[in-house]
């Protein structure tokens, strides 16, 4: 089998321009944007043998001591030297899955072995957090992402967007607020990570108001009490708001109390404030009206997240990330 062409100068310099428009900033300032750019030029065309498109993971220079790895990242993890350069066929062992290449600019390359499958985008940030390196993943469905301390940057095939860091929202949202901020985090983190890199659209709210009389009309049974801070809660929930139409409301401590909820807006709501976007945001919109101690988080079924409070768009992922500066 032949090994894979890496890309042209000129093909090379087209990637580094294309993401430096969208704000991933590779330009050669750090020692390891040249290995980034590789990695994710072999992401976007990794090799193909009789039509098998693989997937593939790296770690790029992780900085954090590897003594820590397991307990920031609750995986077994396994290290071994690959004893040459980490490109070529060494490549073609790492799935992104549950085994990885790690990348370093001095050619000191590592193969890692997880106890566990660890592909999500959720599972991508605690890999780039606990490493603090830069995750370069191809899933095996084909979606590219490349994750660090400026956020998630995905692509699909057709273009690049990218999901700003949760902490820069939650600095957005909370200047005051810190008792609910492990919550909010934990919502945010839910809605981006797990909802929007998933495409399951969504409309959560953080402390409703459960006294409005005609705001919430009640569809479904009582849902278990399934709570945003626990892990073990993420995949039940996510797949039943997967199967959902409607509101999912969580208490102050992140518990979830309602699912398939009717958002119905009061007469000064609708009169008053402005639809936005489609139907699920317009309802999201008009119900911070309504109840301004809440926090709603709107997920569309194409990934962007936007956050209302009061009436008020309190945030959007297109205006952090282009607000934000490029990161280096």
């Amino acid at each position: 089998m032949a090994d894979w062409r890496p890309p042209t100068p000129s093909q090379l310099r087209r990637l580094i321009e294309e993401l430096d428009e969208v704000g991933l900033r590779l330009d050669g300032t750090r020692t390891w944007h040249a290995t980034a750019a590789d990695e994710i030029a072999y992401a976007i065309h990794p090799r193909v043998h009789e039509r098998y498109v693989p997937s593939y993971g790296s770690i790029i220079e992780p900085t954090s001591d590897p003594e820590t790895w397991e307990r920031q990242t609750g995986l077994g993890i396994k290290r071994w030297l690959v004893g040459h350069r980490g490109d070529g066929t060494a490549r073609r062992y790492a799935d992104g899955v549950a085994s990885w290449l790690l990348r370093r600019p001095d050619g000191d390359d590592e193969w890692l072995a997880l106890d566990r499958q660890a592909g999500s985008e959720r599972d991508l940030v605690v890999l780039a957090s606990a490493m603090r390196a830069v995750v370069v993943h191809r899933h095996p469905t084909g979606k590219v992402r490349v994750v660090g301390d400026f956020g998630v940057f995905r692509w699909e095939g057709l273009g690049w967007r990218h999901e700003p860091t949760v902490d820069r929202w939650i600095d957005e949202l909370c200047d005051d607020c810190d008792t609910d901020r492990p919550v909010l985090r934990r919502l945010l983190e839910f809605a981006v990570h797990d909802l929007g890199a998933r495409g399951i659209g969504a409309l959560l709210v953080h402390e409703p108001d459960l006294g409005m009389a005609t705001g919430i009309e009640r569809r479904l049974p009582a849902p278990p009490a399934l709570t945003i801070t626990r892990p073990l809660s993420l995949a039940p929930l996510r797949h039943a708001i997967a199967q959902t139409d409607g509101a999912v409301l969580f208490d102050a401590d992140g518990t979830l109390i309602e699912l398939g909820v009717r958002l119905v807006p009061s007469f000064e709501a609708e009169v008053g404030v402005d639809g936005f976007r489609g139907m699920r945001h317009t309802s999201a919109r008009r119900y911070s009206y309504d109840d301004p101690g809440a926090t709603v988080i709107v997920v569309s079924e194409d990934g962007p997240v936007t956050v209302f409070r009061g009436g008020e768009i309190a945030g959007t992922a297109a205006t952090t990330a282009d607000e934000q500066d490029a990161p280096s």
